[in-house]
Protein backbone atom coordinates (compact mmCIF):
# COMPACT_ATOMS: atom_id res chain seq x y z
CA UNK A 1 0.00 0.00 0.00
CA UNK A 2 1.32 3.40 -0.96
CA UNK A 3 0.94 6.14 1.64
CA UNK A 4 0.60 9.62 0.20
CA UNK A 5 1.04 12.71 2.33
CA UNK A 6 -2.28 14.52 2.66
CA UNK A 7 -2.30 18.00 1.16
CA UNK A 8 -4.66 20.34 2.95
CA UNK A 9 -7.46 21.70 0.80
CA UNK A 10 -7.01 25.48 0.35
CA UNK A 11 -9.31 27.30 2.73
CA UNK A 12 -11.28 30.50 2.45
CA UNK A 13 -10.31 33.08 5.01
CA UNK A 14 -11.57 36.27 6.57
CA UNK A 15 -8.73 38.78 6.80
CA UNK A 16 -9.35 41.26 9.61
CA UNK A 17 -7.46 44.55 9.44
CA UNK A 18 -6.97 45.72 13.01
CA UNK A 19 -5.66 49.06 11.75
CA UNK A 20 -9.10 49.65 10.21
CA UNK A 21 -10.76 48.89 13.55
CA UNK A 22 -8.42 51.29 15.34
CA UNK A 23 -9.11 53.96 12.70
CA UNK A 24 -12.87 53.58 13.02
CA UNK A 25 -12.92 53.65 16.81
CA UNK A 26 -10.59 56.65 16.96
CA UNK A 27 -12.66 58.49 14.34
CA UNK A 28 -15.95 57.80 16.14
CA UNK A 29 -14.49 58.63 19.54
CA UNK A 30 -13.30 61.99 18.27
CA UNK A 31 -16.71 62.63 16.71
CA UNK A 32 -18.67 62.15 19.95
CA UNK A 33 -16.26 63.79 22.42
CA UNK A 34 -16.63 64.52 25.29
CA UNK A 35 -18.92 61.45 25.40
CA UNK A 36 -17.01 58.18 25.57
CA UNK A 37 -17.07 55.06 23.40
CA UNK A 38 -18.41 51.73 24.61
CA UNK A 39 -17.36 49.23 21.94
CA UNK A 40 -19.94 46.53 21.26
CA UNK A 41 -18.18 43.20 20.74
CA UNK A 42 -21.31 41.05 20.74
CA UNK A 43 -21.59 38.03 18.44
CA UNK A 44 -17.82 37.40 18.59
CA UNK A 45 -17.23 41.05 17.70
CA UNK A 46 -19.60 40.86 14.73
CA UNK A 47 -17.74 37.81 13.49
CA UNK A 48 -14.33 39.49 13.60
CA UNK A 49 -13.02 37.79 16.74
CA UNK A 50 -13.72 38.87 20.31
CA UNK A 51 -10.28 39.27 21.87
CA UNK A 52 -8.34 40.91 19.00
CA UNK A 53 -11.14 43.42 18.37
CA UNK A 54 -11.53 44.27 22.05
CA UNK A 55 -7.80 44.97 22.31
CA UNK A 56 -7.71 47.05 19.12
CA UNK A 57 -10.76 49.08 20.13
CA UNK A 58 -9.42 49.87 23.56
CA UNK A 59 -6.06 50.84 22.07
CA UNK A 60 -7.88 53.32 19.84
CA UNK A 61 -9.86 55.08 22.55
CA UNK A 62 -12.82 52.97 23.62
CA UNK A 63 -13.14 53.01 27.41
CA UNK A 64 -15.57 50.13 27.95
CA UNK A 65 -16.95 47.03 26.23
CA UNK A 66 -20.42 45.59 25.67
CA UNK A 67 -21.35 41.95 25.09
CA UNK A 68 -24.72 40.24 25.08
CA UNK A 69 -24.23 37.36 27.51
CA UNK A 70 -22.23 36.88 30.69
CA UNK A 71 -20.16 33.96 29.22
CA UNK A 72 -18.65 36.28 26.61
CA UNK A 73 -17.85 38.72 29.38
CA UNK A 74 -16.13 35.96 31.34
CA UNK A 75 -13.94 35.19 28.32
CA UNK A 76 -12.83 38.83 28.28
CA UNK A 77 -12.16 38.85 32.01
CA UNK A 78 -10.19 35.59 31.82
CA UNK A 79 -8.12 37.12 29.01
CA UNK A 80 -7.15 39.98 31.31
CA UNK A 81 -9.47 42.78 30.20
CA UNK A 82 -10.21 44.91 33.26
CA UNK A 83 -12.23 47.78 31.71
CA UNK A 84 -15.93 48.32 32.48
CA UNK A 85 -17.91 45.60 30.75
CA UNK A 86 -21.68 45.41 30.22
CA UNK A 87 -23.79 42.29 29.50
CA UNK A 88 -27.54 42.59 29.10
CA UNK A 89 -29.07 39.47 27.55
CA UNK A 90 -30.02 37.06 30.34
CA UNK A 91 -31.99 33.82 30.52
CA UNK A 92 -33.21 31.48 33.19
CA UNK A 93 -29.89 29.62 33.15
CA UNK A 94 -27.72 32.71 33.53
CA UNK A 95 -24.85 32.28 35.98
CA UNK A 96 -25.48 35.54 37.82
CA UNK A 97 -22.94 34.86 40.54
CA UNK A 98 -20.11 34.29 38.07
CA UNK A 99 -20.94 37.52 36.28
CA UNK A 100 -21.21 39.58 39.45
CA UNK A 101 -17.99 38.23 40.92
CA UNK A 102 -16.17 38.92 37.63
CA UNK A 103 -17.30 42.56 37.92
CA UNK A 104 -19.43 42.33 34.79
CA UNK A 105 -22.01 45.11 34.88
CA UNK A 106 -25.52 43.84 34.23
CA UNK A 107 -28.23 45.35 32.06
CA UNK A 108 -31.49 44.78 33.93
CA UNK A 109 -34.94 44.94 32.35
CA UNK A 110 -37.27 43.01 34.67
CA UNK A 111 -38.07 42.28 38.30
CA UNK A 112 -37.23 38.59 37.94
CA UNK A 113 -33.66 39.56 37.03
CA UNK A 114 -33.32 41.58 40.24
CA UNK A 115 -34.71 38.63 42.18
CA UNK A 116 -32.15 36.35 40.53
CA UNK A 117 -29.35 38.72 41.52
CA UNK A 118 -30.59 38.73 45.12
CA UNK A 119 -30.62 34.93 45.15
CA UNK A 120 -27.22 34.52 43.50
CA UNK A 121 -25.28 34.76 46.76
CA UNK A 122 -22.39 36.70 45.24
CA UNK A 123 -19.67 37.95 47.55
CA UNK A 124 -19.89 41.50 46.18
CA UNK A 125 -22.70 43.85 45.11
CA UNK A 126 -23.86 43.59 41.52
CA UNK A 127 -23.43 46.72 39.39
CA UNK A 128 -26.59 47.27 37.36
CA UNK A 129 -27.77 49.37 34.42
CA UNK A 130 -31.56 49.68 34.60
CA UNK A 131 -33.16 49.59 31.16
CA UNK A 132 -36.41 51.25 30.15
CA UNK A 133 -38.17 50.43 26.88
CA UNK A 134 -38.49 53.62 24.82
CA UNK A 135 -40.10 52.06 21.76
CA UNK A 136 -37.83 49.34 20.38
CA UNK A 137 -39.78 46.65 22.29
CA UNK A 138 -36.75 44.34 22.31
CA UNK A 139 -36.25 44.37 26.06
CA UNK A 140 -36.41 46.91 28.84
CA UNK A 141 -39.09 47.71 31.39
CA UNK A 142 -42.22 49.32 30.02
CA UNK A 143 -43.12 52.72 31.43
CA UNK A 144 -45.76 50.97 33.56
CA UNK A 145 -43.18 48.53 34.93
CA UNK A 146 -40.39 51.11 35.28
CA UNK A 147 -41.31 52.55 38.72
CA UNK A 148 -41.64 49.04 40.15
CA UNK A 149 -38.20 48.15 38.77
CA UNK A 150 -36.73 51.32 40.27
CA UNK A 151 -38.25 50.73 43.72
CA UNK A 152 -37.07 47.11 43.78
CA UNK A 153 -33.54 48.10 42.73
CA UNK A 154 -33.42 50.83 45.37
CA UNK A 155 -34.47 48.33 48.05
CA UNK A 156 -31.72 45.92 47.00
CA UNK A 157 -29.22 48.76 46.90
CA UNK A 158 -30.18 49.70 50.45
CA UNK A 159 -29.63 46.06 51.42
CA UNK A 160 -26.16 46.06 49.86
CA UNK A 161 -27.07 43.54 47.15
CA UNK A 162 -26.40 45.84 44.22
CA UNK A 163 -25.31 49.29 43.11
CA UNK A 164 -27.34 51.25 40.58
CA UNK A 165 -24.88 52.67 38.04
CA UNK A 166 -26.88 53.62 34.96
CA UNK A 167 -30.17 54.14 33.25
CA UNK A 168 -30.22 53.19 29.59
CA UNK A 169 -32.28 52.20 26.58
CA UNK A 170 -32.10 51.28 22.91
CA UNK A 171 -33.43 53.42 20.09
CA UNK A 172 -35.46 51.82 17.32
CA UNK A 173 -33.70 53.99 14.69
CA UNK A 174 -36.86 53.83 12.58
CA UNK A 175 -36.89 57.56 11.81
CA UNK A 176 -35.60 60.85 13.19
CA UNK A 177 -39.05 61.62 14.58
CA UNK A 178 -39.24 58.22 16.30
CA UNK A 179 -35.79 58.68 17.83
CA UNK A 180 -36.65 62.17 19.07
CA UNK A 181 -39.80 60.80 20.70
CA UNK A 182 -37.79 57.98 22.27
CA UNK A 183 -35.22 60.47 23.58
CA UNK A 184 -38.00 62.45 25.25
CA UNK A 185 -39.40 59.21 26.70
CA UNK A 186 -35.97 58.33 28.07
CA UNK A 187 -35.53 61.72 29.72
CA UNK A 188 -38.98 61.38 31.30
CA UNK A 189 -38.13 57.90 32.62
CA UNK A 190 -34.87 59.14 34.13
CA UNK A 191 -36.67 62.03 35.80
CA UNK A 192 -39.29 59.66 37.18
CA UNK A 193 -36.60 57.36 38.58
CA UNK A 194 -34.76 60.27 40.17
CA UNK A 195 -38.00 61.46 41.78
CA UNK A 196 -38.27 58.00 43.36
CA UNK A 197 -34.76 58.38 44.82
CA UNK A 198 -32.52 56.83 42.19
CA UNK A 199 -29.17 58.41 41.40
CA UNK A 200 -27.50 57.41 38.13
CA UNK A 201 -23.75 57.71 37.71
CA UNK A 202 -24.08 57.55 33.92
CA UNK A 203 -26.76 57.53 31.21
CA UNK A 204 -26.55 55.90 27.78
CA UNK A 205 -28.98 55.65 24.90
CA UNK A 206 -27.30 55.95 21.49
CA UNK A 207 -25.73 53.22 19.40
CA UNK A 208 -24.06 53.77 16.01
CA UNK A 209 -26.93 55.56 14.27
CA UNK A 210 -27.85 58.12 16.93
CA UNK A 211 -24.24 58.34 18.04
CA UNK A 212 -23.31 59.73 14.64
CA UNK A 213 -26.36 61.84 13.76
CA UNK A 214 -28.02 62.73 17.06
CA UNK A 215 -25.62 64.55 19.41
CA UNK A 216 -28.35 65.17 21.99
CA UNK A 217 -28.67 61.39 22.49
CA UNK A 218 -25.00 60.72 23.27
CA UNK A 219 -25.14 61.32 27.04
CA UNK A 220 -22.13 59.80 28.86
CA UNK A 221 -21.18 57.25 26.24
CA UNK A 222 -22.24 55.76 22.91
CA UNK A 223 -22.44 52.03 22.28
CA UNK A 224 -20.75 51.74 18.89
CA UNK A 225 -21.34 48.45 17.11
CA UNK A 226 -21.54 48.18 13.32
CA UNK A 227 -19.87 51.55 12.68
CA UNK A 228 -16.74 50.45 14.54
CA UNK A 229 -16.35 47.64 12.02
CA UNK A 230 -16.50 50.06 9.10
CA UNK A 231 -20.14 50.01 8.05
CA UNK A 232 -22.85 52.62 7.93
CA UNK A 233 -25.96 52.27 10.10
CA UNK A 234 -27.88 54.30 7.52
CA UNK A 235 -29.62 53.29 4.30
CA UNK A 236 -28.70 56.52 2.52
CA UNK A 237 -24.99 56.72 3.39
CA UNK A 238 -22.06 54.33 2.98
CA UNK A 239 -19.41 53.64 5.57
CA UNK A 240 -16.83 55.31 3.32
CA UNK A 241 -18.92 58.48 3.26
CA UNK A 242 -18.79 58.47 7.06
CA UNK A 243 -15.01 58.14 7.05
CA UNK A 244 -15.08 54.46 8.05
CA UNK A 245 -13.02 51.55 6.71
CA UNK A 246 -14.46 48.00 6.54
CA UNK A 247 -12.25 45.79 8.64
CA UNK A 248 -13.04 42.37 7.13
CA UNK A 249 -12.00 41.03 3.73
CA UNK A 250 -13.48 37.67 2.72
CA UNK A 251 -11.24 35.68 0.38
CA UNK A 252 -11.49 32.27 -1.27
CA UNK A 253 -9.07 30.22 -3.38
CA UNK A 254 -9.72 29.05 -6.93
CA UNK A 255 -9.97 25.26 -6.68
CA UNK A 256 -10.91 24.35 -10.26
CA UNK A 257 -10.71 26.04 -13.66
CA UNK A 258 -12.82 25.03 -16.67
CA UNK A 259 -11.88 26.59 -19.99
CA UNK A 260 -14.35 26.55 -22.87
CA UNK A 261 -16.01 29.37 -24.68
CA UNK A 262 -15.38 31.23 -21.44
CA UNK A 263 -13.40 30.52 -18.29
CA UNK A 264 -15.35 29.26 -15.29
CA UNK A 265 -13.55 29.23 -11.94
CA UNK A 266 -14.73 27.33 -8.90
CA UNK A 267 -14.01 28.98 -5.54
CA UNK A 268 -13.58 27.10 -2.30
CA UNK A 269 -16.36 28.84 -0.39
CA UNK A 270 -20.13 28.44 -0.35
CA UNK A 271 -23.31 29.01 1.55
CA UNK A 272 -22.11 26.75 4.38
CA UNK A 273 -19.44 29.41 4.90
CA UNK A 274 -21.98 32.23 4.96
CA UNK A 275 -22.20 33.24 1.30
CA UNK A 276 -25.78 34.31 0.50
CA UNK A 277 -27.62 32.57 -2.29
CA UNK A 278 -30.09 35.41 -2.79
CA UNK A 279 -29.30 37.90 -5.52
CA UNK A 280 -26.80 35.71 -7.36
CA UNK A 281 -27.64 37.31 -10.70
CA UNK A 282 -26.35 40.66 -9.40
CA UNK A 283 -23.29 39.38 -7.57
CA UNK A 284 -19.65 39.56 -8.57
CA UNK A 285 -16.25 38.92 -6.98
CA UNK A 286 -12.81 40.38 -7.61
CA UNK A 287 -10.55 37.86 -9.34
CA UNK A 288 -7.33 38.72 -11.14
CA UNK A 289 -8.02 42.41 -10.69
CA UNK A 290 -11.38 42.15 -12.49
CA UNK A 291 -14.98 41.82 -11.40
CA UNK A 292 -16.30 38.39 -12.32
CA UNK A 293 -20.03 37.59 -12.12
CA UNK A 294 -21.19 34.77 -9.89
CA UNK A 295 -22.93 31.89 -11.67
CA UNK A 296 -23.92 29.67 -8.77
CA UNK A 297 -23.43 29.20 -5.03
CA UNK A 298 -23.32 25.68 -3.56
CA UNK A 299 -22.72 24.43 -0.02
CA UNK A 300 -18.92 24.40 -0.18
CA UNK A 301 -18.14 26.19 -3.42
CA UNK A 302 -19.25 28.84 -5.86
CA UNK A 303 -18.80 29.21 -9.58
CA UNK A 304 -17.78 32.48 -11.25
CA UNK A 305 -17.37 33.52 -14.88
CA UNK A 306 -13.89 34.89 -15.58
CA UNK A 307 -14.67 35.50 -19.25
CA UNK A 308 -11.68 35.23 -21.59
CA UNK A 309 -9.15 35.89 -18.86
CA UNK A 310 -6.56 33.45 -17.60
CA UNK A 311 -7.21 32.02 -14.14
CA UNK A 312 -5.18 29.39 -12.31
CA UNK A 313 -5.89 27.06 -9.43
CA UNK A 314 -4.63 28.73 -6.29
CA UNK A 315 -5.52 32.26 -7.36
CA UNK A 316 -7.41 34.27 -4.77
CA UNK A 317 -10.85 35.80 -5.24
CA UNK A 318 -12.18 38.53 -2.95
CA UNK A 319 -15.89 38.38 -2.20
CA UNK A 320 -15.93 41.59 -0.22
CA UNK A 321 -13.49 43.94 1.45
CA UNK A 322 -12.77 47.61 1.93
CA UNK A 323 -13.35 48.38 -1.74
CA UNK A 324 -9.88 49.91 -2.08
CA UNK A 325 -8.83 47.46 -4.81
CA UNK A 326 -12.15 47.47 -6.64
CA UNK A 327 -13.73 44.57 -4.78
CA UNK A 328 -17.33 44.80 -3.54
CA UNK A 329 -17.84 45.95 0.03
CA UNK A 330 -19.99 43.96 2.43
CA UNK A 331 -22.51 46.81 2.13
CA UNK A 332 -22.69 46.28 -1.64
CA UNK A 333 -22.90 42.51 -1.26
CA UNK A 334 -25.68 43.03 1.26
CA UNK A 335 -27.59 45.15 -1.26
CA UNK A 336 -27.35 42.32 -3.79
CA UNK A 337 -28.55 39.79 -1.20
CA UNK A 338 -31.31 42.09 0.06
CA UNK A 339 -29.91 42.14 3.59
CA UNK A 340 -27.63 44.35 5.70
CA UNK A 341 -23.88 44.48 6.19
CA UNK A 342 -24.34 43.30 9.78
CA UNK A 343 -25.68 39.98 8.50
CA UNK A 344 -22.94 39.63 5.89
CA UNK A 345 -20.08 39.91 8.36
CA UNK A 346 -21.62 38.06 11.30
CA UNK A 347 -22.80 35.36 8.91
CA UNK A 348 -19.28 34.34 7.90
CA UNK A 349 -19.10 30.85 9.39
CA UNK A 350 -16.88 30.07 12.35
CA UNK A 351 -15.12 27.42 10.27
CA UNK A 352 -13.68 30.17 8.05
CA UNK A 353 -10.29 31.05 9.61
CA UNK A 354 -9.79 34.62 10.79
CA UNK A 355 -6.41 36.03 9.88
CA UNK A 356 -5.27 39.29 11.52
CA UNK A 357 -3.12 41.95 9.94
CA UNK A 358 -1.72 45.27 11.23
Amino acid sequence: MTIVDAVAEPLPRAVVDLAAVRHNVAHLTELIAPSQTMLAVKADAYGHGLLPIAEAGLDAGATSLAVLEIPAGLVLRQAGFEVPLLAWLHGQETDWRAGIEADIELGISALWQLEAIAEAGADRPAVVHLKVDTGLSRNGATREEWPHLIRAALALQEAGVLRIRAAWSHLADASIADDEAALAEFRDAVAEAEALGAHFEVLHLAASSAGIRMPEARFDFVRFGIAAYGFSPFDDTTGAELGLIPAMRLEAPVTEVHVGGTTHARLGIGYADGVPTLGIAKTSVLLGGRRCPVIDVLADSMLVDAGPHRVEVGDTAVLFGSGADGEPTAEKYADWAETIADEMITGVAARVPRVYIN
